[in-house]
């Protein structure tokens, strides 16, 4: 037969595979890798090392509350629990 070109194999290959498998590859949803200088690079890093201590430091916390079986509440120091208080009056 004559040869066929890389594209028709590839077109050719495609099909069957469409023909013998439900399978298929999932959409590209990012952007294709890019390049980035090192500058840039170590910026990223450095905000993603930031976020991931804050993280970290979130969870340490909540899981220590857990622990400790501290709830937080609200507090009003203008409300209710100021009248609990007596006045104080200058007795001269």
């Amino acid at each position: 037969g004559s040869p066929i070109t890389t594209e028709e194999r590839r077109l050719r290959d495609k099909k069957h595979l469409n023909d013998i498998t439900a399978a298929r590859l999932p959409p590209l949803h990012h952007a294709p890798a890019k390049l980035l200088s090192i500058e840039e690079s170590i910026a990223i890093q450095i905000q993603q090392k930031e976020a991931y201590e804050e993280m970290q430091a979130k969870l340490a916390a909540q899981k220590l509350a857990e622990r400790l079986n501290i709830k937080m509440i609200r507090f009003e120091p203008e409300g209710e629990a100021s009248m609990q208080y007596r006045e104080v009056r200058d007795e001269d």
